[in-house]
């Protein structure tokens, strides 16, 4: 309160504008229901999002780093059997996702669970497009075997603009910023004795990946996503078709402090 405050001294702020933040916020609050936080969003374009994530998030050594939640996540994804696909739509380029979850001495993690969703080839989420997609399409739910190793098929995703049919969209039309957000998959990863974490990947390539508009993007994340070319290995994980892409990579979790 002591820093609001002092904001207000600072800009010497006038009525009409304090009315005018007052109109704001409302209609922010107007504009969230069970599908879409516009709350998240406007914390995700004003860095808060990726700010807080930072400080309660500090990752010690080799841990992977944490990332935004983002407007879109659903409380529950449908459970998935590791080898699934999200893609229930069929559109766009057949990407399969492997590799381990494991704790910072590189113990592998069994039975660790992955909560995944993505946008699709289009750069939509299945809640933005109820007539279009299945819902639940591009999400999944995973448990890691025992060796901590988990895969799924998928498609790569797109790049694509956060909605900007609401107050959030306004402002950033009202400071010249662009609503784009480069490709990625998100993931919510959880493991008895270890800390939650919350991120993603992000396509290495894809457009925005310098510029994200919630500043999410951090150089630790973005992963290749290469080419295959190999029938045998299109039939062993069940793609049918090459090319396709894959990607892989190293989920690492921080044990839980101690008291």
């Amino acid at each position: 309160v002591r820093h609001l405050h002092a904001f207000a001294r600072e800009v010497e702020l006038t009525i009409p504008e304090w009315e005018y933040a007052i109109q704001f916020l409302t209609r922010v609050g107007q504009r969230c229901d069970d599908e879409r936080q516009e709350f998240i969003l406007l914390s995700d374009v004003l860095g808060m999002s990726m700010l807080t994530e930072t400080i309660s998030n500090r990752k010690f050594g080799v841990a992977t780093e944490s990332t935004v939640l983002g407007p879109f996540h659903v409380v529950e994804s449908p459970v998935r059997s590791l080898g699934d696909t999200i893609d229930l739509v069929g559109t766009g380029t057949p990407c399969v996702i492997t590799g381990r979850v494991v704790s910072v001495d590189g113990s592998p993690i069994p039975g660790a669970t992955l909560d995944v969703w993505q946008a699709n080839d289009q750069g939509f989420y299945d809640v933005q497009q109820p007539d279009v997609q299945p819902r639940t399409n591009g999400r999944g739910l995973f448990t890691a075997d025992a060796n901590g190793e988990f895969w799924f098929r998928t498609i790569v995703p797109s790049y694509y603009p956060i909605p900007t049919d609401g107050p959030v969209g306004e402002l950033l039309i009202a400071t010249g910023r662009h609503a784009f957000r480069p490709a990625h998959i998100h993931f919510i990863v959880t493991a008895p004795g270890h800390r939650d974490l919350t991120t993603h990947i992000f396509v290495a390539g894809s457009e925005y990946i310098e510029s994200d508009t919630v500043f999410a993007v951090k150089k630790s994340l973005v992963v290749d996503f290469e080419e295959v070319t190999d029938p045998a290995r299109a039939e062993e994980w069940k793609v049918g078709t090459v090319p396709f892409r894959h990607a892989d990579f190293e989920i690492v979790m921080q044990p839980e402090a101690r008291g």
